[in-house]
């Protein structure tokens, strides 16, 4: 089956408001720029997203969160994006923080199929026990907090219940990808994506080389093209459009 679209646009189609999204990327690792900037450009609001970060000032994500489309964010790191924490703390958004791995875990799970699991992850702290402030309200009170989880012992250790995550769409970077939707991702652009892309019901992916079919060994392929839906090949100037974080190299 040929999954191939011709413009990001087509990619993107039938996301509306309200949709739920999985992010692939981790910082600005292996992040989708072009599939969410074209999620910009369709208008889609109140946008409930599941990624690592929610991106930065002005890139990733950060370009639906500035202009107001994210409704709701579960994620592990806000970093340094400004606009987020202003957004988060002035009550605008609901954000439901998870440990990192446990966030990996609930996408994972989400696409094998999997409703729930049991970890040590977060036992003992408001991640079990509820309290987290999910949402402001404009005199600073919490409006919204997490509620408490069901908490088992196994083998003489406490493990808190966690929810597996399935969203409407996922999308998702790659370095190599073929018609079929067979995907090879770079480094450590590794980390996120293979996971939102499972946990997507309709998957896209922008690749960065697309090859035929059988030009990617089947050992070589980190995530088969069962989960993926629709294929988006890169210009080579959108491929090499690649933002770096933060410098840390000093000359």
């Amino acid at each position: 089956m040929d999954k191939v679209v011709h413009s990001a646009e087509e990619a993107v189609a039938g996301i509306g408001d309200g949709a739920s999204l999985a992010v692939g990327g981790f910082g600005l690792s292996g992040v989708p720029n072009v599939l969410i900037d074209a999620v910009h450009r369709l208008g889609a609001g109140r946008l409930r997203v599941v990624s690592n970060n929610c991106g930065v000032d002005g890139g990733g994500l950060g370009v639906l969160l500035a202009s107001g489309r994210i409704a709701r964010v579960t994620g592990s790191y806000i970093g340094a994006n400004k606009e987020f924490a202003r957004q988060y703390l002035a009550g605008e958004l609901e954000l439901e923080l998870t440990p990192q791995g446990t966030l990996a875990e609930r996408l994972r799970a989400g696409g094998a199929g999997i409703p729930a699991f049991f970890t040590p992850a977060g036992v003992g702290t408001p991640v079990a026990e509820g309290g987290l402030p999910w949402r402001y309200a404009t005199d600073d009170a919490v409006s919204v907090a997490s509620p408490a989880k069901e908490v088992r012992e196994f083998a003489g250790r406490a493990h808190v219940l966690e929810h597996g995550i399935t969203t409407d769409f996922a999308l998702v970077r790659a370095a190599r990808g073929d018609r079929h939707g067979n995907l090879v991702f770079a480094k450590a652009s590794r980390n996120f994506n293979p996971l939102a892309a499972m946990a997507g019901r309709v998957t896209v992916a922008e690749v960065e080389q697309l090859v035929e079919p059988g030009g990617i060994d089947p050992d070589e392929v980190h995530l088969p093209g069962v989960f993926v839906r629709r294929v988006l090949e890169l210009t080579p100037e959108q491929a090499a459009d690649k933002r770096t974080e933060r410098r840390t190299v000093r000359g």
